[in-house]
């Protein structure tokens, strides 16, 4: 299997991917030691749920799979589960290729 398994609960695809994914329930405090650093789940995760490894900041990217998935919609502490309460997909948003268009991309001359 590619990736990594986290103490056989959580699977990381990428070095630079900001979450994990539930491979079983996770519960409150469950520890993810095998991740670096080690992660304590904050809150119930469901399984194939996402969970933070890392401190996002609203508005930054969300990867998971080696690929952005969203944008935090909010802070979101390390341990943390991450999912449409906190996290925004930019998969397939039509309304903000719409916007880019009408505003153009930063630095071009209109």
């Amino acid at each position: 299997m590619k990736g990594e398994v986290l103490d056989g609960t959580a699977l990381v695809m990428a070095d630079d991917d900001t979450v994990a994914t539930a491979l079983e329930d996770l519960d409150e405090g469950d520890r993810l030691a095998d991740a670096d650093p080690p992660v304590t789940v904050a809150e119930e995760v469901p399984f194939g749920h996402k969970v933070a490894l890392a401190d996002i900041a609203a508005g930054e990217p969300v990867r998971k799979y080696g690929e952005v998935v969203g944008e935090a919609s909010e802070p979101i502490a390390r341990g943390e589960w991450v999912h449409t309460h906190n996290c925004e997909s930019t998969r397939g948003r039509g309304d903000r290729a719409a916007a880019a268009d009408i505003t153009g991309s930063p630095g071009e001359d209109r």
